[in-house]
């Protein structure tokens, strides 16, 4: 386990309290999408897509999917000194919690915005920490940001940077994060 991935799962034990780690994976399906839309154009809409794959392969606990939605130069908890550089450093900084035993982190794409430069998009959405302590499911939720960046070789679009957008909320119940995250506006890329 890295630095960073220490400092991210102190700081994640931190928020919800000491913890006991449990032995099974937690129960932690795709999020709900939201009630308001934004409009979206279709490139924007490919990105919205792909991040949902990419939220996607964490939750089905795919460790070479969330690898393949990785820029080889991808930089996790971007602007903080726990700073994650690296496909191969992320994928072992995230290992425990793509594998989702002792915490889940579960996301949904939100916003997405492409600028003047038609390869670089941004997406921010609504995320759920979710942790067993002493048989008890704990829920924080908050925001993340994203930069994805389009490979000129393959058209792919790929994670360059990544971190929190807000500091994260305790919520009293799985119900109560849903409902925070079905409130969160979303671009309308939904099929």
């Amino acid at each position: 386990m890295t630095a960073s991935s220490r400092a991210l799962l102190l700081v994640l034990a931190a928020a919800f309290g000491a913890a006991g780690a449990q032995d099974a994976a937690i129960d932690a399906g795709p999020l709900p999408l939201a009630s308001q839309r934004v409009p979206a154009s279709a490139a924007e809409c490919a990105v919205w897509q792909r991040e949902l794959s990419f939220a996607r392969a964490v939750e089905r606990h795919d460790a070479e999917a969330f690898a393949a939605h990785l820029h080889a130069g991808s930089i996790f908890n971007v602007g903080t000194t726990e700073a994650d550089r690296g496909r191969d450093a992320i994928v072992r900084s995230w290992a425990e919690i793509v594998d989702g035993r002792t915490i889940a982190l579960r996301w949904r794409p939100g916003i997405v915005q492409i600028g003047g430069e038609p390869t670089i998009a941004v997406s921010r959405g609504p995320f759920i920490l979710q942790r067993t302590q002493n048989g008890t499911l704990l829920f924080r939720v908050g925001m993340y940001q994203t930069v994805w960046l389009r490979d000129p070789r393959d058209g792919v679009w790929r994670v360059l940077f990544d971190g929190s957008a807000t500091s994260s909320q305790p919520m009293e119940s799985r119900a109560a994060a849903e409902r925070w995250v079905e409130q969160q506006a979303m671009s309308d890329c939904a099929a």
